[in-house]
C-alpha cells in the first residue's frame, strides 16, 4: 500500500515546498492556525497537510495541532545549502511524471513516452521553457551535491592539468573539484541553457579564475585541451550508440596520460543486491523520459570498448553515495 500511495506522498512533499511549510515553521513549535495564517491557507486543511507530513516523518506533532520540523523535513527548506526542494519540485512536476502514465507502452515498444506526450524530446522541451530548465538545473545540482563533495577525496585529480566537465550543468561537480585542487584548470561544457546558472556556482566556490565555460553539443564535439574528461550523470541519459559516440569524441581528445572518468550509478548483475530499488526506478525513468538507461559493470565495459577506450577500472564511492567512478584510457 505504501508503494501504491507513493505518488500521493510525492505530491504532499511538493505542496509543502510550494507553500514553504518548513520555512514558515522554522526552528520553533507552530500551531496549524499560525502556519495557515503565514501561508495564506485554510486552518483545517493546513492541519490535515501538516499531519500528513508528520506521518511521512518530515514534521513532528508535539502537541495537539502543534508541530516542529523533523530532521528529514529540513531538506525541504530552500534556504539551506543541503536543500532538496528543487529536486522534489522537479520530480513531482507533470513534465517529469506524465510520461510515467505510459510506462507499459514504453516497455512494449522500447521507445520513450515523453516525446509522444509533449511533442518533443525531453531536453528540447526544457530548452523551450526557461523556467523549467532553471528548476531542472537546480534539481540536478541538489542531486549532485553530495557526490560532488565526496568525489575529490576519492579520486586523484591532481594527476591532471585540465578537467573538461562534459554535460556538467551548473558546474556543481566541477566547482567542488577545482576548490579541492587549486592547481587544476576546469572547462565546463554544456548547452547554453544547461549551464545558465554556472557563473554563480563558480563565484560562490571562488574558482571563477580557473573555470572556463564553453557552450556546445557533445554529440558533435568536445573541447580540446583536457587530459581528464569527466561525465557525471550524462551517460545514463542516452542509448548505447549515442553514448559510444560521446565517449569516442572524448577518447579522441585524450593525450597519452589522459583519462575519461564516468560517474554513474551501477546496476548489480542481479536484482536484489541493492536495497530500495531506486536504481531500477531511475532506470525506468530514463526509459520513459529520455531514452537512456542505467547500466551494469559489464555494460559499461562494452560501452568503453565501443568508444575506443580501455577496459575501465570501476570503483564505487563509499556508502551512502550511490555512484561509481568508471575510469578508462584511450586504447593503444
Amino acid at each position: 500500500m505504501q508503494l501504491v500511495f507513493g505518488t500521493m506522498a510525492a505530491q504532499t512533499l511538493r505542496a509543502a515546498v510550494e507553500l514553504k511549510i518548513v520555512e514558515v515553521i522554522g526552528e520553533e513549535e507552530r500551531t496549524a492556525e499560525e502556519v495557515a495564517r503565514d501561508c495564506g491557507t485554510q486552518p483545517v486543511t493546513t492541519l490535515r497537510l501538516l499531519r500528513a507530513l508528520a506521518g511521512l516523518g518530515l514534521l513532528s506533532e508535539t502537541g495537539t495541532g502543534a508541530f516542529t520540523v523533523a530532521p528529514a523535513g529540513l531538506l525541504l527548506d530552500e534556504r539551506r545549502s543541503d536543500s532538496l526542494a528543487s529536486l522534489i519540485w522537479t520530480f513531482s512536476d507533470p513534465f517529469m511524471t506524465r510520461a510515467w502514465e505510459h510506462l507499459a507502452d514504453s516497455v512494449r515498444t522500447g521507445q520513450t513516452s515523453f516525446d509522444k506526450v509533449f511533442g518533443a524530446g525531453f531536453f528540447t522541451h526544457l530548452g523551450r521553457r526557461p523556467d523549467l530548465s532553471a528548476r531542472f538545473n537546480a534539481a540536478m545540482s541538489q542531486g549532485s551535491r553530495a557526490t560532488a563533495d565526496a568525489l575529490p577525496a576519492h579520486y586523484d585529480f591532481g594527476r591532471f592539468s585540465t578537467v573538461v566537465d562534459v554535460g556538467g550543468g551548473d558546474g556543481t561537480v566541477l566547482a567542488a573539484i577545482l576548490k579541492a585542487y587549486p592547481a587544476l584548470h576546469g572547462v565546463l561544457y554544456d548547452t547554453a541553457e544547461g549551464m545558465a546558472q554556472a557563473a554563480g556556482t563558480f563565484e560562490r566556490a571562488a574558482v571563477t579564475d580557473r573555470a572556463e565555460q564553453v557552450a556546445g553539443d557533445f554529440f558533435v564535439s568536445v573541447p580540446p585541451g583536457g587530459d581528464l574528461y569527466l561525465l557525471k550523470s550524462v551517460i545514463h541519459d542516452w542509448n548505447d550508440e549515442q553514448c559510444a559516440g560521446i565517449l569516442r569524441r572524448c577518447a579522441e581528445r585524450l593525450p597519452a596520460h589522459g583519462r575519461v572518468l564516468i560517474i554513474e550509478p551501477l546496476l548489480p548483475p542481479q536484482a536484489g543486491q541493492v536495497k530500495g530499488g531506486l536504481a531500477y526506478l531511475s532506470d525506468l525513468n530514463m526509459l520513459v523520459n529520455v531514452g537512456g538507461r542505467e547500466r551494469t559493470p559489464e555494460e559499461f565495459e562494452n560501452l568503453c570498448h565501443l568508444a575506443g577506450l580501455s577496459t575501465p577500472v570501476i570503483t564505487t564511492l563509499p556508502q551512502p553515495h550511490a555512484f561509481a567512478m568508471i575510469e578508462a584510457a584511450a586504447k593503444g
